[in-house]
């Protein structure tokens, strides 16, 4: 017999769970059509050559990868913006700006952990073909509106901007090819450390070894300790408010100019998430984030939740103008972001904000006489066909009490009961499973004619 495990970073997901997850889902899909964003759908499986680009980079290391039949280099997706990047260069004639989400599995290698799985849900939303920064604001405000339509209120959006950190590595005098590396170290600095963090940057390869030969994730960068020292100055930069921390920004910058486009977007940001009404205390500018991605372009931003702060960024993305121009002669500028569900679904679980009800019908039909079965697979169809999500009982279990307890279970608010006097008499009995209808326990027989009528009155009444 073979043993039923999961393997590592996977979870299954309960009737109950996945009720609460689909009402997640849902309610994400709301705000997004909100803001006039359409869906659409990628396959899972895609050219490795496309998941991976030009070069190798750290995606390689996480993505699940093997040769399709024809023996064809292939792998799962582990996000949803290079599939994205591929289908706007395939279908060239999509409006513009084009606005999409998808919902949907992606796959990753890493290392499993609370709230991390190799297996996972993502919802996207991406904004295709205009390099205006009411785009990145819109995402913005999206991901505060979609957190707020959760129920949640203590979270903080951080954003940054890659063009300040590439006019940082201008400004130290740094070499362009370590960009990414530095990046992606920057990006882990609240997992781990400020001084694990400049440890990375500054630790040495071996002797004799040209650390740009080595593959990306596993290359010493080897910075002077006075120049990671600068980098930690950089990214410890903060001020009371987000004008404050340009202020602070300008002073490090000292006149460079190739810090000016960056800063500009920030302002152009802050100015449009201020006419949104987005309340100040639920955004901060915060340098120290990177995003560890090579394709990312302009700003960037994650979310934490602040009751949970160990536990990583719930909706995260940003800017990416170049990652199009992989598969496509023309440039095409674009900004997202991407809501870890199954990440998210854990903190809410964490925090006590997950319903927990086993099933969605609302009427449960029993069998008080088998020799009855049609009048009782009659009367279900009739409430479905009224858009009641109705069950008719199939188990083994002949005794009416038996199956109000099975109702109970599965907390189901209605059960109905036809027996010989509500046959002979053209009635129903309906009994109330829920202290919420002010009369639990209760059954009463109702004309067959009003019975669907009296159902939506009872089922009201506790919406």
């Amino acid at each position: 017999m073979i043993e039923p495990r999961l393997l590592r970073g996977l979870r299954d997901y309960l009737p109950a769970q996945m009720i609460a997850r689909q009402a997640l889902i849902e309610k994400i899909r709301r705000v997004y059509e909100r803001y006039g964003f359409v869906p659409i759908e990628t396959p899972a499986i895609e050219d490795r050559r496309i998941l991976l680009g030009e070069e190798t980079d750290a995606s390689e290391l996480k993505i699940f990868r093997f040769d399709d039949p024809e023996g064809r280099p292939a792998g799962l997706r582990f996000d949803h913006t290079i599939p994205l990047a591929r289908f706007v260069a395939l279908y060239p004639d999509l409006p513009r700006p084009f606005k999409r989400y998808v919902v949907g599995p992606v796959w990753r290698g890493d290392e499993p952990a609370p709230g991390r799985f190799r297996e996972f849900v993502q919802f996207d939303i991406d904004t295709v073909g205009t390099s205006s920064m009411a785009a990145d604001t819109e995402i913005i405000a999206i991901i505060h509106d979609t957190l707020v339509e959760l129920g949640l209120t203590r979270f903080l959006i951080r954003f940054s901007n890659r063009k300040i950190l590439n006019a940082l590595m201008v400004f130290l005098g740094l070499d362009p090819f370590w960009a990414t590396d530095i990046f992606r170290t920057l990006d882990k600095i609240e997992r781990v450390g400020l001084e694990e963090v400049k440890a990375t940057l500054t630790k040495q390869g071996p002797e004799g070894v040209d650390q740009r030969e080595v593959p990306a994730g596993a290359r010493c960068i080897g910075l002077a300790p006075e120049i990671a020292d600068r980098i930690m100055e950089f990214v410890g930069i903060s001020g009371g408010s987000p004008v404050e921390t340009i202020e602070q920004l300008r002073r490090f910058f000292n006149g460079c100019s190739a810090v000016d486009e960056g800063i500009v977007e920030l302002e152009q940001i802050l100015s449009g998430l201020k006419a949104q009404g987005i309340p100040p205390e639920r955004f901060i500018i915060d340098l120290s984030i990177a995003r560890g991605l090579a394709y990312y372009t302009g700003p960037v931003f994650e979310t934490r939740l602040l009751d949970l702060p160990t536990w990583g960024s719930v909706f995260s993305g940003g800017r990416f103008d170049g990652l199009i121009g992989r598969f496509s002669e023309t440039s095409i500028p674009a900004t997202g972001a991407s809501i870890g569900v199954d990440r998210l679904f854990a903190a809410l679980e964490q925090l006590g904000l997950v319903g927990t009800a086993p099933s969605k019908t609302q009427v449960l039909v029993t069998v008080f006489d088998q020799n009855q079965l049609g009048v009782y697979q009659q009367l279900a169809t009739e409430l479905r066909r009224e858009g009641l999500n109705t069950e008719l009982y199939m188990g083994e279990e002949t005794r009416i009490g038996r199956q109000f307890k099975y109702a109970d279970v599965q907390r189901i608010p209605i059960a109905i009961v036809v027996g010989p006097d509500e046959l002979s008499r053209g009635e129903a009995s309906v009994k109330n499973l829920r202290t919420t209808f002010g009369a639990a326990g209760k059954q009463h027989s109702v004309p067959r004619d009003q019975l669907i009528s009296h159902i939506r009155s009872l089922l009201e009444a506790v919406e």
